[in-house]
């Protein structure tokens, strides 16, 4: 077992809470740009001050409209604006915020409302107010709505004019470091989900280490990043009150369909995602310059490969003079248009939720974007390990941060300990108890190891280990990354519990679909065609190989089959943060894999 603790170089929480961080900036800067708002595809200013105050008129209305100190209140809505606003007048309120995605259906949506004892919720729009009416019938407590598309924050600001300035300092004074901030629910693959208790103290210690941890991003001159990733999620949620803290600017992105589009105008210095993100821009880049001859195909794979070898010989502190040459080429042909694609402005991305991949990893650091790769969960408040730029090994999810432990179990768990690990699941002491060792440590439920540096390296999943019937252990995950990181493949399901070998469900990748026929002159057909084409299927075969390289022969995936249907948040088979729901799928595709072992 390896063990490494490091001493927090940021200083002790005593008092106060998240909302303090937003007095402060405008006692600091109240003219600081905190955020932009976009209006057709212009973008226009909030200052500290105008942020401040409208958050501050809106908690006055929550505490006219009657909430209590400690009352929870939801947010269903997409990433936007008034998320934001209606999150801080939560907190300013004395409130504990309850995050719910919009893509929840109506059961998730009302177990998490009932669980959490939520006495109000925020809506998007109308269509995001489909499940409240049976919620109303179903749970007594929820009796306020607020719809942000009929002005409802003008609204609550206009109701709340009665209430005193004095009466609102002390209600944004009344929760100290230990009491909640918010309930997360993990989206879960088994289960209901579970409600993360994330403490005013917890988002603060990860805050102040995170833009201590990171000045080249957080003190970059006029920096600025566009948040496109679910603000229910607690990646998400953690950076945008990074930024605020920060003087970092923040721009919305509710569309992830105009994602580009909004990057161009809004220019960001850096972007935080998950790993799909990166791979949809390379396998899009890919096909689209396949696509447009094989030429322009050839150029794109010789830059690709150029870019990853100039980042490894980077980390080998040695770049010779022809790969430098090479590399200065493509930087006018190739990478410089990736660039400009992502704003021209980017210079680092901070990616979590999954595994990155050393390929993306080196590729997107040749082209002059350094991705640093971290690794935590909704119960220690999202960060716990991240790659620096000064301390940068690709491949890993980086060193603990400042004041976080992190020690390796016999049997492979990596454990977490610090001030932002979370206070426990809510209403659920049991599940408390058995995330928790006896002596403080989180149990991950994650598989990993230290390496000689310090640097930590996730292997697997606990619970995801798939035994076959030879009796060898195999790790899903290294499998499935790779599949996925292929443009023809969109998801991919590794299988073979109790089965003599390995195999795979595996879905195509319906947006890269087409530059992917015109590239490989394979007509274009219904799907149930194209799962039968020979040509597509050795294509798909061919990724499955590439993938097999990366393991034993006894690890190796013998046999796959092509579904029908993607694996989809929308069907329910992936988690809003885009994990597969393995126990679920494992269950109604049952019939395919059972074709595996006929």
């Amino acid at each position: 077992m390896r063990e490494l603790s490091v001493v927090a170089n940021i200083s002790p929480i005593s008092s106060g809470n998240v909302t303090d961080q937003i007095e402060a900036l405008f006692a600091r800067n109240p003219e600081f740009p905190s955020i932009s708002i976009q209006t057709d595809d212009n973008w226009s200013t909030i200052t500290a001050a105008q942020f401040r105050a409208q958050v501050r008129s809106v908690a006055k209305g929550l505490i006219a409209e009657g909430l209590n100190v400690g009352d929870r209140v939801a947010i269903l809505s997409r990433t936007r604006f008034e998320w934001t606003v209606a999150d801080y007048a939560i907190w300013y309120a004395g409130c504990v915020t309850v995050p719910i995605y919009e893509t929840s259906s109506p059961e998730q949506v009302e177990w998490i409302i009932s669980d959490s004892h939520a006495v109000a919720t925020f809506f998007e729009a109308q269509r995001t107010t489909h499940a409240f009416t049976p919620i109303a019938a179903n749970v007594s407590h929820m009796t306020r709505s607020y719809v942000f598309a009929d002005d409802a924050l003008g609204e609550l600001a206009r109701k709340g004019a009665s209430v005193s300035d004095s009466d609102l300092d002390s209600r944004r004074s009344a929760a100290g470091p230990n009491a909640p901030a918010t309930l997360i629910y993990t989206s879960g693959t088994t289960g209901r989900p579970k409600g993360c208790i994330i403490t005013h103290g917890n988002l603060m210690a990860e805050v102040d280490t995170l833009v201590k941890a990171v000045p080249e991003v957080f003190e970059a001159p006029e920096a600025s990043t566009l948040i496109f990733l679910p603000l229910a999620h607690v990646f998400g949620r953690l950076i945008q009150v990074a930024m605020l803290r920060g003087e970092v600017t923040i721009g919305h992105c509710p569309n992830p369909a105009a994602l580009l589009k909004d990057l161009g105008s809004f220019k960001p210095t850096f972007l935080l995602a998950v790993p799909r993100v990166f791979e949809k821009v390379f396998n899009g880049s890919a096909a689209k310059a396949h696509e447009a001859s094989p030429v322009k195909g050839k150029i794109f794979d010789q830059a690709a490969a150029t870019a990853i070898a100039y980042s490894e010989a980077l980390d080998h502190g040695h770049v010779s003079k022809g790969l430098s040459i090479k590399h200065g080429l493509f930087d006018k042909l190739v990478y410089s248009k990736l660039r400009h694609a992502m704003g021209g402005r980017v210079t680092h991305a901070i990616s979590g939720g999954a595994a990155l991949g050393s390929r993306l990893g080196h590729f997107y650091r040749g082209i002059g974007l350094i991705i640093l790769e971290g690794y935590g969960l909704t119960e220690t408040t999202a960060g716990s390990t991240l790659n620096l730029p000064t301390a940068l090994k690709i491949g890993s999810v980086g060193r603990p941060l400042p004041g976080t432990g992190a020690r390796i179990e016999p049997d492979g768990e990596v454990l977490l300990k610090g001030p932002h690990v979370f206070a426990g699941y809510w209403n659920n002491d049991a599940a408390t108890n058995e995330a928790m060792t006896t002596d403080g440590w989180f149990r991950t439920g994650d598989i990993g190891e230290l390496d000689g540096e310090g640097y930590l390296h996730i292997t697997g999943r606990k619970k995801e280990l798939i035994v076959t019937a030879g009796g060898k252990n195999v790790a899903p995950a290294v499998l499935e990354d790779r599949l996925r990181a292929n443009p023809i493949i969109s998801q991919c399901v590794v299988v073979g519990d109790n089965k003599p070998y390995i195999g795979a469900l595996i879905t195509l990748d319906q947006d890269a679909l087409p530059q992917i026929l015109t590239a490989n002159n394979i007509e274009p057909a219904a799907m149930s065609e194209l799962l039968k084409n020979a040509d597509i299927r050795a294509l798909v075969q061919k990724a499955v190989n590439a993938a097999n390289e990366a393991v034993s022969n006894s690890e190796a995936i013998k046999k796959f089959v092509i579904l029908p249907e993607d694996l989809t948040i929308d069907n329910g088979y992936l988690t809003p943060k885009m994990s597969i729901r393995r126990h679920l799928i494992v269950q109604d595709f049952a019939t395919d894999i059972e074709s595996l072992y006929a």
